[in-house]
């Protein structure tokens, strides 16, 4: 046998070996990952008409409402933290709940001021859901689903742009984690965000624990508090807590960092929280901002949004949660 042939079967050997270490450290990964969500609770989805309800671990977590006659546009309503309690103001308020802006805040929402001229934050323009791209599939640790929106001209008659969203819940140390990543688009024309306050992520957080009525406050990355020191702030996370029933609970607003910019925050003691990256102006931070997207162009944005509850005493660490969230963006 020459040294020709003997080297040829040394690196078939080596080939076979490395291949055979491969899938042992691949199925001994898929096992370690298989481990770590066996024993977290179950993400499920019930659909009804124009609504999705999501439980985790048999709880109600939150409702996805896609079709409402007083609201123009989809958003999560009645969102639970673990223990049960509820973290966003009632829809529609009830009684020892304020009633302003009762269906521009109905939970959990993703809406602007201005697109184009048009209104949907105020609901002066409708986003129309068209249909569920990928279907809510979920199970242990984790459940998302994809949807498809148009944002309509104010008469109607056309479509400014498409969005497509893709949602996704996770169980997560800290809490839950709603993730939202959007992409924005449109084949007819070019569109053009504008600067409102009103633009972005927001959240009406549960009355008890706002700053104005009940026993709350609003803390963002720097340590800046209430709505005085954190309004028009830039901050990698903003975070409205309290205490409720013995247990301090909570919603943190983080935007990805990816975004085209770092989003300024339009917080209030009432108990609004909204991630705002594009009213410069309004936020008293510069000049007036306008975003153009043009024609056949794609722009993202995405969030996520800590939902949590701790025993009296305990502390949820936002800076580690944030961390969480940027290892969970990489994967």
């Amino acid at each position: 046998m020459n040294k020709k042939t003997i080297l040829n079967n040394l690196l078939k050997r080596l080939a076979c070996t490395c291949a055979i270490l491969f899938v042992v450290v691949n199925q001994q990964v898929v096992a370690q990952d298989a481990k770590k969500t066996s024993g977290q609770p179950s993400v499920t989805f019930e659909q009804k008409p124009g609504e999705l309800m999501i439980s985790i671990g048999g709880k109600p977590f939150a409702s996805y409402v896609y079709e409402d006659e007083k609201i123009s546009r989809p958003y999560f309503a009645h969102v639970k933290s673990s223990c049960g309690i509820q973290v966003t103001r009632n829809y529609p308020p009830q009684e020892g709940d304020p009633k302003d802006h009762a269906t521009f805040h109905p939970g959990i929402w993703h809406s602007f001021g201005d697109i184009s001229g048009n209104d949907y934050w105020r609901l002066k323009s409708r986003v129309e859901h068209e249909m569920f791209v990928e279907q809510p599939k979920g199970g242990p640790g984790a459940g998302s689903f994809t949807v498809r929106n148009y944002y309509m001209s104010a008469d109607g008659k056309d479509r400014v742009l498409a969005e497509l969203v893709k949602y996704t819940i996770l169980v997560r140390p800290a809490g839950t984690l709603l993730l939202t990543n959007s992409t924005f688009s449109s084949e007819t024309g070019d569109f053009v965000f504008g600067d409102q306050e009103e633009m972005g992520l927001g959240v009406r957080v549960n009355t008890k624990f706002s700053v104005q009525y009940g026993k709350g406050h609003i803390t963002n990355a720097e340590g800046l508090k209430e709505g005085e020191g954190t309004w028009g702030k830039a901050s990698n996370w903003v975070d409205y807590s309290g205490l409720v029933d013995d247990k301090n609970v909570g919603v943190t607003i983080m935007p990805d960092p990816a975004n085209f910019r770092q989003s300024w925050f339009h917080t209030r003691d009432y108990g609004l929280m909204a991630a705002n990256a594009f009213g410069r102006e309004a936020m008293k931070q510069g000049e007036k901002s306008a975003l153009t997207v043009k024609k056949g162009e794609q722009f993202h944005l995405g969030y996520g949004v800590l939902i949590y509850c701790k025993p009296k005493g305990a502390k949820t660490d936002i800076n580690s949660a944030y961390q969480d969230y940027l290892r969970i963006l990489k994967n």
